[in-house]
């Protein structure tokens, strides 16, 4: 090729190339004329999801559709926690009361009492029944039209009465004031528990109320579930990731846990109204205590024991689990709609224990107080007069006693001895007497 046709093949070559870059297509058609007002096309933004669209399990765990039955109307449920901040548009109209059993919060219980945890009573408010004002992008709770009550309480040096008592007092003043569920986002991270709460978790049981707590988290220092999750009777939710697996930070495992919710990428509303992704089975726990609202809505004459039988029963098994309750799962993954609206027989007993009987073979009874036998008076003669006491006699001198039945019947003895010797001896001096008397005589 010749140095001209080389030039020309150049220069054709980089008018095609300034016009792709110009965003005319390389073709060898005249390109349409553009307004040089009009601006070129750009790729449109990625939308970012809303709130609820970052609220999977809505979807995935069949709440959306347990909705077209239920929203929780007429049930209330109890936080006991730090305390739902008084202030968010997703709290208006729904907390319908409150109290303070630390010691040192509002006594109406809106104020927040752990400076480090302030949030999470009110993340954990979100998630049962926070409101959306119509928005549909905005966050909604699980159970929207259930009410609340906030009971702070205060954990560690945050408060100036014991965590024991303040537990019992929260369980037993939320059941007073009309609590059908109680939901307890906390762990004492020990199996066991104060006596102190056999009786008010008792209360709450024989007045038809739900318990809800957190299994714990491993991420926190909870290996094995602890209490108040080990109770007898109370319905312990464990955590897993949004593909359904067993969440290794945010739960644990245990013999008690009875059924598994969302506890990774969860959303919660802070005390200053900021969205707040967090995670935890105190997350996991008022996703089930919210579907326990809509099946004690959607079934108002159901009992306690009934209503917590439905989740565990209707609760899907997650891929290669088939015997249940397992340790990492309880009886499966919870299911809303079908907890809500399946055909599940009534409940004689509650499939998560019976307290009662615990504390009747567990805890030693007092001892009952015998009663005082009646006796009738018994008549008993007087004594004779008592003989005079006998002057003591000289311890070398046999007493009378000793004389009657030793002394005497010896020294008799003794003589009659005697005698025979002497008649003994006078007999031979007679008989030698007499052969003397008849010898010869001397010449």
């Amino acid at each position: 090729m010749s140095r001209v046709a080389r030039l020309a093949a150049f220069a054709l070559a980089a008018a095609m190339l300034t016009g792709a870059a110009a965003g005319v297509p390389p073709t060898d058609t005249e390109p349409t004329p553009r307004s040089a007002a009009t601006p070129s096309p750009s790729p449109s933004p990625t939308k970012e999801p809303s709130e609820r669209d970052r609220q999977y399990w809505i979807d995935d765990y069949g709440i959306k559709e347990a909705w077209k039955t239920s929203q929780g109307e007429g049930v209330t449920v109890a936080v006991i926690d730090t305390g739902i901040v008084d202030g968010p548009e997703a709290f208006k109209g729904a907390v319908a009361g409150g109290t303070d059993v630390s010691g040192v919060g509002a006594q109406d219980g809106r104020t927040p009492v752990d400076v480090v945890n302030r949030n999470h009573g009110s993340w954990v408010a979100s998630l049962v029944a926070a409101r959306n004002g119509g928005d549909a992008d905005k966050m909604i709770g699980v159970a929207p039209k259930a009410k609340l009550l906030s009971v702070s309480v205060g954990f560690g040096d945050s408060a100036t009465v014991p965590f024991v008592e303040q537990i019992a007092e929260a369980i037993t003043w939320s059941v007073d004031h009309g609590a059908d569920i109680i939901n307890l986002s906390l762990t004492t991270n020990a199996q066991s528990w104060d006596e102190s709460w056999d009786d008010a978790f008792l209360y709450a049981m024989q007045h038809d109320v739900v318990i809800v707590a957190a299994a714990g988290n491993r991420g926190s220092g909870t290996n094995v579930v602890g209490a108040p999750a080990t109770i007898p009777g109370v319905l312990t939710v464990a955590g897993v990731d949004p593909e359904g697996k067993p969440s290794v930070e945010a739960s644990t495992q245990g013999i008690t846990i009875g059924v598994s919710a969302p506890s990774e990428k969860l959303l919660g509303i802070s005390a200053d109204g900021v969205l707040k992704e967090w995670k935890g089975t105190s997350g996991a726990a008022p996703i089930v205590t919210g579907v326990a609202a809509l099946v004690r809505s959607a079934h108002p004459d159901a009992s306690a024991i009934d209503v917590i039988n439905r989740i565990v029963q209707t609760a899907r098994k997650p891929k290669g689990v088939t015997e249940v309750p397992h340790p990492l799962y309880g009886y499966g993954l919870v299911d809303a709609e079908a907890a809500v609206t399946a055909d599940v027989p009534a409940a004689t007993r509650n499939p998560m224990g019976d307290l009662e009987r615990w504390i009747e073979v567990n805890r030693r009874k007092p001892a009952e107080q015998q009663p005082t036998p009646t006796v009738t008076p018994v008549e008993v003669p007087p004594l004779p007069p008592a003989e005079g006491r006998p002057e003591a006699g000289s311890s070398f001198l046999p007493s009378q006693e000793e004389l009657r039945t030793g002394t005497l019947p010896l020294a008799a003895l003794s003589g009659a001895g005697i005698l025979v010797v002497l008649g003994v001896i006078a007999a031979v001096r007679r008989v030698r007497s007499a052969r003397v008397r008849r010898s010869p005589g001397k010449p």
